[in-house]
């Protein structure tokens, strides 16, 4: 196979595996209301099936990346989704909370998995000059995804919560196939002459222990203020007198600008100007909270929704672009999981520390404030790792550009 249409295979693949973990990652959030008068769920148990998919996200995001550099980046992924896959449909056979909390904790595990494998093949599949158009193509599936999920809760059809999750299972089982038949191993990784470098010397050595170290602390608060807004937009809109459907409208817009974010931000980096691009997307936020926090005409509000998204899932796209350029093939699975398990914890203290702050009497107003010196803190950490990545990852180079 010519390099261009291994590069396009690729991509392609990674991108389905994204856009049913995009999906997934939603499901729940759809099923809700229905799985809580199926099983008689209480708020606060409620609560607990949501943190148990996003519990095992963080360990399955740092064991998927470094199994992927020991054993492979193609082996570790398919089973990573039929993990997922499989789990989901145990989600739909639940018989009683504590299968329902044992299922989404399996998905979650996959889930994590998957995601660091993603962005190292993609990054991987491609020569350097376009590792960053490469990772948000594939990573635009994560929020298309959300939005297919959003929308099936518009039309009615998450009424049936087993729908979701028997669409949410059998689509991953395909697509494994699809990784186990057409999926080529990745050159970088089949190339390497000594087995995987440690943990510690992969991500602390070489002078790599600042780069990591920012890398964290970007990832946790540019996760902490997005997986703020997956989980409680829809809450906050209604809470400012909008209703149920208009909210949905707002988290289906914040999900497709989630996606453009995504792909022009990796234009952006790959076209040398990353600065541009961490500046346009934690500007954007702030601006986007604001709006969130004062506006109260929906068509403002759904422009405010998207731009919100467009910055969010933008920002995290910056992170996860630069982060597998910052890691020699050896530990490069494993500093992307690392990163990705960071950044998770960030997703569970977001939704936690919100409904904290709601519970306190903030309000909306002092909700979106809060999370503001979060983003001034990740859009310093983001613009120092700039300026300390290896100097390969950002020159850019003098041949045309191999089309993906």
């Amino acid at each position: 196979m010519n390099p261009a249409a291994h590069s396009t295979r690729t991509i392609v693949l990674c991108f389905l595996t994204a856009l049913l973990e995009g999906f997934d990652l939603q499901a729940t959030g759809i099923a809700a209301p229905y799985l809580s008068k199926a099983f008689e769920l209480s708020p606060g148990m409620l609560g607990w099936v949501f943190s148990a998919g996003l519990l095992g996200l963080l360990p399955g995001a740092f064991a998927g990346g470094w199994l992927a550099d020991r054993v492979g980046r193609k082996r570790v992924l398919a089973g990573a989704v039929l993990l997922f896959g499989g789990f989901s449909l145990g989600t739909a056979c639940a018989w009683d909370f504590h299968s329902l909390l044992l299922a989404r904790l399996l998905t979650g595990l996959g889930l994590g998995a998957a995601l660091p494998i993603l962005i190292a093949l993609a990054a991987e599949a491609v020569e350097p000059r376009l590792r960053s158009t490469a990772v948000s193509l594939t990573y635009c599936g994560v929020p298309l995804g959300g939005a297919a999920a959003s929308l099936i809760g518009l039309s009615g059809l998450g009424a049936d919560w087993h729908v979701v999750f028997y669409a949410g299972g059998a689509a991953p089982l395909l697509v494994a196939a699809a990784l186990a038949l057409w999926l080529a191993e990745s050159s970088a990784f089949s190339q390497q002459v000594a087995p995987g470098i440690g943990v510690g010397a992969g991500l602390f050595g070489e002078r790599r222990a600042s780069r990591t170290l920012l890398l964290w602390l970007a990832c946790f608060f540019t996760l902490t203020v997005l997986y703020m807004l997956l989980n409680w937009l829809p809450s906050l809109l209604m809470g400012q007198g909008f209703s149920r459907p208009q909210a949905g409208a707002v988290q289906v817009l914040f999900n497709l600008g989630g996606a453009a974010g995504s792909f022009v931000t990796g234009r952006l980096m790959d076209k040398g100007r990353a600065r541009a691009a961490v500046a346009i997307a934690y500007l954007g936020m702030l601006a986007a909270l604001a709006g969130l926090g004062l506006l109260s005409r929906f068509e403002w509000m759904l422009a405010a929704g998207c731009l919100a998204g467009y910055c969010a899932i933008g920002g995290q796209l910056v992170l996860y672009a630069l982060a597998p350029t910052l890691y020699p093939t050896g530990c490069r699975a494993t500093g992307v999981g690392a990163a990705v398990a960071v950044g998770r914890l960030g997703s569970m203290a977001g939704p936690l520390a919100a409904g904290q702050i709601l519970a306190a009497g903030a309000g909306v107003g002092g909700l979106l404030g809060a999370a503001s010196p979060g983003l001034v803190v990740a859009a310093i950490a983001a613009l120092s790792l700039l300026r300390q990545r290896p100097r390969t990852a950002s020159a850019p180079m003098a041949e045309p550009a191999r089309q993906i």
